[in-house]
């Protein structure tokens, strides 16, 4: 069995996809430790084309694509799971660069430290367009997931959880645990999600533990059109309804709406101090966030788009 498999779920993004297959092919672990598996999911642009190409000019790394038809990143992540042979499974997208530690990093985690279950690293943001001005710390982690807790292995605290581009598992955790849950997480263009969240819930209520990984770094490449208002509207109302599908299923809907009133005294205080010292874009697209994922929380369907 390889040491560990490497899983892109990707989605008619076959420029991306390229672009980070590219960081892919340049890390240091020993070649024949780690494959690259990619899945395809109803790409309608040139993704199998290129991948193929790019596969063919480097021959000497595991690289294969499998087709995944169901819609959704769940579905898609789940194929890349049955179909890869790693003892660890390692989980990125198809808009990220890694860098050339990433893979030896996890196994590293995994090799030295038995009891980590998963792990997750570093994201970095990058924005080719520029960093918008109305962004702050706040509503910047809805869009890029930014993750930094330092230079050293350490479990995760409380309340913290590995984001779902930079993860990493033990395949025998997934035979315990499960799988990506499939009613949740993104579907074709739908900005739903909570399929990490839900599964990392699912690890700590079984008290296993997840490691903070401080050299798997990736860098998260946000494009110019995932910086306008009414994608930022879109998502946030989106982590609300992903928010009220988790809740429901743990039947504790009624704590997340009392939870999310207490947000919004939070919010309502860092406005007004964005607002007094003349950032005032900031201070619009903090409350248009929490509104946001309020109307989702409050969603009766429960669906968005």
């Amino acid at each position: 069995m390889l040491k560990l498999s490497l899983l892109i779920a990707t989605y008619n993004r076959a420029e991306r996809l390229i672009e980070t297959l590219e960081s892919v092919v340049v890390q240091d672990a020993p070649r024949g430790q780690w494959e690259c598996v990619v899945v395809n999911n109803n790409s309608t642009d040139d993704t199998a084309e290129r991948f193929a190409a790019f596969a063919a000019a480097h021959p000497q790394y595991n690289l294969r694509m499998v087709e995944e038809h169901n819609q959704g990143l769940s579905y898609a992540r789940n194929r890349g799971i049955r179909e890869s042979t790693g003892e660890y499974i390692a989980i990125i997208d198809d808009d990220e660069r890694i860098v050339p530690e990433f893979v030896s990093a996890y196994i590293s985690l995994f090799d030295t430290v038995p009891e980590a279950v998963a792990g997750g690293g570093p994201i970095v943001p990058v924005y080719p367009a520029g960093r918008p001005a109305w962004m702050s710390c706040f509503t910047e982690r809805p869009i890029a997931n930014t993750m930094y807790l330092g230079d050293r292995v350490r479990e995760f605290p409380e309340g913290h959880i590995p984001g779902g581009g930079n993860m990493a598992i033990r395949r025998s955790a997934v035979k315990r645990y499960g799988v990506f849950d499939i009613s949740l997480g993104r579907v074709g263009t739908s900005l739903t999600g909570g399929e990490e969240s839900d599964l990392f819930e699912r690890l700590r209520l079984a008290e296993a533990k997840y490691y903070y990984t401080p050299k798997a770094v990736m860098y998260h490449i946000i494009p110019e059109e995932k910086l306008s208002r009414e994608y930022f509207s879109r998502l946030s109302y989106n982590i609300g309804v992903s928010q009220r599908r988790r809740a429901a299923f743990y039947h504790r809907v009624g704590r997340a709406r009392v939870a999310e009133c207490g947000k919004w005294a939070a919010t309502a205080a860092l406005a007004a101090w964005f607002f007094v010292t003349l950032r005032w874009s900031k201070a619009r697209y903090l409350v248009l966030m929490r509104s946001g994922i309020t109307r989702g929380l409050w969603s009766a369907a429960g669906h968005g788009g």
